[in-house]
């Protein structure tokens, strides 16, 4: 009777520890994954569509804006990498964020390979739109391990070149390296401009030796220095003339000598034709330069206007060559230290010369 009183009393025990235990679910069993950050950039992207279809751009460029910071973060495609960050910029530009849009779309475009023609095209019209309200600066930076900051901002991985945008308006550029000097340089940006700027960091051990180099001074001397004359003042008139004379000189002689050759040219065969027109016997010119009552007396008539006018303008010319020269000769020996810093007679120098068949005279100088 006690043996079957303990065991109800157990049974009684278990009953209500089975009642009393909580029930195993079906997801307790088998719980949820966690969801993965691929998932939540694409949470982004379906709600910044949805925005953007809306005609809601804030909205679109604040979950535009959180997918995008989000895809170092996850192992989604190189080509959805760059649709995110173009439409970013697309977003953007409709915002009128020209700086933000122009850096995005710039982003989304060097990876164009990834691209479809369509979306190519639709990010680089973009990117001509935003571009006029900016300053494009073309930056290069050696060492290419240096880092660049922008008004104290990183700007990314250091690299050899850059591309960077800036807004209307004076910037700070600053770029460092290990082992070598700082460089700071200030950009005054105006839109539509493509200024350069190059940094080239040297070594920090040059660079302290060069500051701490002791100024070398000066030698004092006795007279002051002679500055240098500006082109086009006076001084330099007499140069100018004696260059131009000397090559009014030459081309008047060369014509010169050339009509005069003309004229001899011209007298030979003016002799041949009035030799053959009196058939070899003592020519009677008279006659044929008075009237032209011969077939033949026109062309020596002609023949003699030519010679005379050729041998008249080349001695005319050999004259003119002749005091042109000899003026321009004689100012090489005119002192004109009056109007130069140079007196005339430390630049030229003349000296006799004599030969074994010619005598003349050198002159050496400073024109």
């Amino acid at each position: 009777m006690r043996f079957a009183a303990q065991s109800l009393w157990s049974c009684l025990v278990l009953g209500v520890a089975l009642g009393t235990a909580h029930p195993v679910r079906a997801e307790d069993r088998n719980p949820a994954p966690a969801r993965s950050d691929d998932s939540v950039v694409k949470d982004h992207l379906r709600r910044a569509r949805r925005a953007r279809a809306s005609g809601r751009w804030t909205e679109a460029h604040a979950a535009y804006k959180a997918a995008f910071d989000a895809i170092d973060a996850t192992s989604i495609s190189e080509r959805e990498s760059a649709e995110v960050a173009g439409e970013l910029g697309l977003c953007e530009l409709k915002l009128r964020k020209f700086r933000d849009a122009a850096e995005h779309l710039a982003w989304s475009l060097e990876r164009r390979k990834a691209l479809s023609p369509e979306q190519q095209k639709g990010f680089a019209d973009g990117l001509a739109q935003a571009v006029p309200f900016l300053a494009t600066l073309y930056l290069s930076v050696d060492p290419p391990d240096a880092e660049v900051f922008v008004e104290g901002k990183p700007i990314g991985r250091p690299r050899r070149t850059y591309t960077l945008f800036f807004e209307p308006g004076k910037h700070m550029v600053r770029a460092r390296a290990p082992g070598r000097a700082e460089g700071t340089q200030t950009l005054d940006a105006q839109a539509g401009t493509e200024p350069i700027m190059t940094f080239q960091l040297s070594s920090a051990a040059e660079s302290s030796a060069k500051d701490d180099a002791p100024a070398v001074p000066e030698p004092v001397s006795a007279a002051p220095r002679a500055r240098p004359q500006a082109p086009g003042q006076p001084a330099s008139w007499p140069t100018t003339l004696r260059i131009a004379g000397i090559a009014v000189t030459t081309a008047t002689l060369s014509a010169g000598s050339l009509l005069m050759i003309r004229a001899a040219n011209l007298d030979g065969d003016l002799s041949e034709r009035r030799d053959g027109l009196n058939g070899g016997a003592t020519a009677s010119g008279s006659r044929c330069w008075q009237a032209a009552d011969r077939p033949g007396c026109a062309d020596l008539l002609r023949l003699r206007d030519e010679r005379n006018l050729s041998a008249g303008m080349g001695t005319a010319m050999l004259i003119a060559g002749g005091v042109i020269g000899a003026a321009t000769a004689a100012s090489f020996f005119t002192d004109f230290s009056f109007l130069a810093p140079t007196p005339a007679q430390d630049r030229i120098h003349a000296s006799p010369v004599a030969t074994g068949r010619e005598i003349g005279v050198m002159i050496e100088g400073l024109w």
